[in-house]
């Protein structure tokens, strides 16, 4: 058994069969000002005072939150967006009622009920929209945040993105991951045969549409840190190499120069170079670091016969982990961004594979087949504290938010007699552990990138 789906085992079987490889200031359109404090309370600005709920409490006790509709038409979408956002993450009791959006709301009522915060928000205009917002820390009595946010109406879904990280980071003390994206492999027909194209979506799933057109088998999105590209497999032409698109354009082009096959890319985090996988003649992969700009690369690995593939930077970019079976069996790895001497940090029962580095440099999520089943989980840079957050059939293809709170992953569920009951999504679930939930698709989805913030 690899650590790839049906297709992506196709390409390591035809390619690499001998073993198996394991692979205050406008917001992007949205113009954001401050509104005037209500009701001659206190407003705390952000980072002035620290967080009086933390996450880890939140995942024990989940923080009632009133969040009323922000009007008829597009103040209840927008209201529902938010809310959306906010249950997704486990972290947030949301309730709905009624929030006065130009006075103080009535505490005694909101207390009774249970609420911790409230919000309060309207909308208003057509062509552009006027979204105001105000937090409320109804213990306290006092307004935590106030703001209005205006942007064509095309953008109401970001505004009410950045509304919820807004309420996530005022609360929470930290970045949410609302206003991002997840690319993805749409996937459509028979288990088998199936079509795949690169395509993308707002991280709740909502505004997906294809990149590519499914001509040519296509796998592993990764998002550029600093750019709106993407980095990708491709068999074009019947030869996989790695691609970069550019979501801007819509162009498209090929990746440096190799006599074998080019794989497993991933940005660095300063976004001006490409770490990737290529075969060598004597069967074995090696890593390179290809410079953007230049198209200058520089070989990292070079172990005789060894597969050395699926590498991650550190956050820091001092570092790579990668998966390796230069010790027997696929395994995991660490080494210096410039190569040479690498240390191994996985020594659980099973094959290790997949492993990206956290956002916050704490943690590596991995997927471990042992036993004939698949694990995502995560452990220390240095190996220590391994613990498994799901299983299942297949689990794969990790890709943290870019807050490291959470992972998006593929699961796929077994196929019944002649392939039927087959499926294959993208899922998310917190890094504790908890509240895993599907991201709706219109189509079978695999290999999630999670992107950055957006600007």
């Amino acid at each position: 058994m690899s650590f790839f789906s049906d297709t992506e085992a196709e390409f390591l079987q035809k390619h690499l069969s001998r073993r198996s490889l394991l692979g205050g200031a406008a917001a992007g359109g949205v113009l954001v000002t401050p509104l005037a404090l209500l009701g001659g309370g206190r407003a705390w600005a952000a980072g002035s005072e620290p967080a009086e709920i933390t996450v880890a409490n939140a995942h024990q006790a989940p923080i009632p939150i009133v969040v009323p509709d922000f009007g008829p038409g597009l103040g209840n979408q927008i209201s529902g967006v938010i809310s959306a956002d906010l249950s997704s993450t486990g972290l947030f009791q949301v309730m709905g009622g009624t929030v006065p959006s130009s006075a103080q709301p009535d505490f005694s009522a909101l207390k009774s009920r249970g609420a911790r915060v409230a919000v309060a928000g309207s909308a208003s205009g057509s062509d552009s929209v006027r979204v105001e917002m105000r937090l409320w820390d109804v213990v306290a009595g006092q307004q935590l945040e106030g703001r209005a946010y205006t942007a064509s109406q095309g953008n109401w879904r970001r505004i009410a993105h950045i509304i919820a990280d807004s309420i996530y980071k005022r609360l929470l003390g930290e970045d949410g991951y609302f206003d991002t994206r997840i690319a993805y492999i749409a996937r459509t027909g028979p288990r088998r045969h199936q079509s795949t194209r690169l395509a993308i979506m707002d991280q709740d799933g909502a505004n997906a549409h294809m990149l590519t057109s499914g001509s040519w088998l296509t796998l592993e999105p990764r998002f550029s840190p600093i750019s709106e590209k993407l980095a990708f497999l491709s068999y074009a032409n019947n030869r996989p190499r790695v691609y970069v698109y550019d979501l801007n354009s819509g162009q498209q082009t090929i990746l440096g120069t190799f006599e074998g096959i080019s794989f497993a890319p991933r940005f660095s985090p300063d976004g001006r170079s490409i770490i990737l996988s290529a075969t060598t003649r004597d069967g074995g992969a090696d890593l390179y670091l290809i410079d953007l700009a230049t198209q200058q690369r520089r070989r990292l690995t070079s172990a005789p016969g060894v597969i050395d593939t699926s590498p991650c930077f550190s956050p820091d970019g001092q570092n790579i982990v990668f998966n390796s079976d230069r010790g027997g069996s696929p395994q995991l790895y660490v080494m210096s961004a410039g190569g040479g001497s690498a240390r191994r940090i996985s020594y659980g029962k099973g094959h290790y594979g997949s492993p990206v580095w956290s956002p916050r440099g704490d943690q590596i999520a991995f997927v471990r087949i042992s036993s004939g089943g698949f694990t995502l989980g995560v452990m220390g840079p240095d190996g220590v504290g391994e613990r498994s957050l799901t299983q299942g059939f297949t689990v794969e293809s990790p890709s943290f938010a870019p807050n490291g709170r959470a992972l998006a992953f593929c699961r796929q569920n077994a196929a019944g007699a002649g392939g039927s009951g087959f499926s294959s999504n993208v899922a998310v679930i917190d890094v504790a552990g908890f509240n895993e939930h599907v991201i709706p698709t219109s189509t079978g989805a695999s290999d999630p990138a999670w992107s950055p913030l957006r600007r």
